[in-house]
């Protein structure tokens, strides 16, 4: 059986900096890294740590993979829903799930987080706002090692679902909703991310409905935050009738901007956070329930390791008016 003192002797470095390697010390040079992971793939080693947990008969432990910083501002609510359903729904159904942030693993490539997974004793992955620039985790994703869930992002095969509201839709709707009421043609439309699945979906909503209804369309990219929103519309707003936004959080910041620029523009947003409850407006926007979604997820990827195929899964969204009482009741 190989051991860690034949990767040592294999790489030419010491046993400790093996152990660097295989627990991702950040203090190890690429150069040094790239022998160590080089001698263990020469000679097919496998960790203790690994070893145990492939051996084990203990079977349900699952990774909840998040990115906060994506959220920006609203770290507080959208992911902590994610975590609060999944956990909840995990400790129905008997299983062990632990939270594992993408700061955590984004130095890694594919080989090193599927070591990383499975010393863990991880069996099954629900990613969170997985983006097209995440390469190696959809490199994962791809390899099968490990059945998958993934939240906000396409990429069904036998061992992966996809979970998500229909954002083409819930965008178009919402926004028709608010532009016959506020009777708008001249819309300024602030988007989430280039690139992002989410983002270009609501897009194609809010340009399906722009075409439909012979809106004037104007897009600028918010990327999800606050300030780049109130940015936007301090430079644009007036110039348009009405402000919709990609994200409640963004529709905040518009609706700041509005306030300190003194002129009145409708604004909608989209998610129904809580925090939209404070904005001083009434405003439209469409709710998704996270919790819900990610306790649905818990119990997909429980289908998926029982030896079900993926599927995609579309979750309802509702069409509502958050106002302040509505958060404090």
């Amino acid at each position: 059986m190989v051991s860690i003192r034949d990767v040592a002797r294999q790489a030419g470095v010491a046993i400790s900096t093996v152990s660097k390697v295989l627990n991702h010390y950040p203090n190890v040079s690429e150069e040094t890294r790239e022998k160590v992971n080089t001698a263990i793939a020469e000679l097919g080693f496998v960790p203790n740590s690994i070893a145990s947990a492939l051996s084990s008969k203990k079977t349900g432990r699952v990774a909840l993979v998040l990115d906060v910083n994506r959220h920006a501002q609203m770290v507080d609510e959208i992911p902590m829903q994610y975590i609060i359903g999944a956990i909840n729904q995990a400790k129905i159904m008997g299983m062990d799930i632990i939270t594992v942030f993408f700061t955590m693993i984004q130095e890694m490539d594919a080989e090193e987080m599927s070591r990383y997974f499975q010393s863990q004793s991880i069996e099954g992955l629900i990613i969170c706002g997985l983006s097209k620039q995440d390469l190696v985790l959809r490199r994962l994703v791809k390899s099968g090692k490990f059945k998958t869930v993934l939240i906000d992002a396409p990429g069904v095969a036998e061992s992966t679902s996809s979970i998500h509201i229909d954002n083409t839709k819930a965008q178009y709707e919402v926004a028709k909703k608010f532009v016959l009421e506020s009777k708008s043609k001249k819309i300024l439309y602030i988007a989430g991310k280039q690139n992002g699945y989410v983002s270009e979906e609501r897009l194609r909503g809010i340009k399906q409905l722009a075409q439909e209804l012979e809106l004037k369309l104007f897009c600028r990219s918010g990327k999800f935050s606050e300030l780049e929103a109130r940015k936007i519309t301090m430079r644009y707003a007036k110039s348009r009738d009405a402000i919709i936004c990609a994200s409640d959080l963004m529709a905040i910041g518009a609706m700041k901007a509005l306030i300190e620029m003194d002129i009145y523009r409708p604004v909608c947003g989209f998610d129904g956070v809580s925090l939209m409850g404070y904005a001083g407006k009434q405003m439209h926007t469409v709710k998704q329930d996270f919790r819900q979604i990610a306790a649905r997820a818990v119990e997909e990827l429980a289908r998926l390791m029982e030896g079900g195929s993926g599927k995609e899964i579309i979750q309802p969204h509702e069409l509502i008016r958050i106002k302040y009482l509505d958060v404090i009741s």
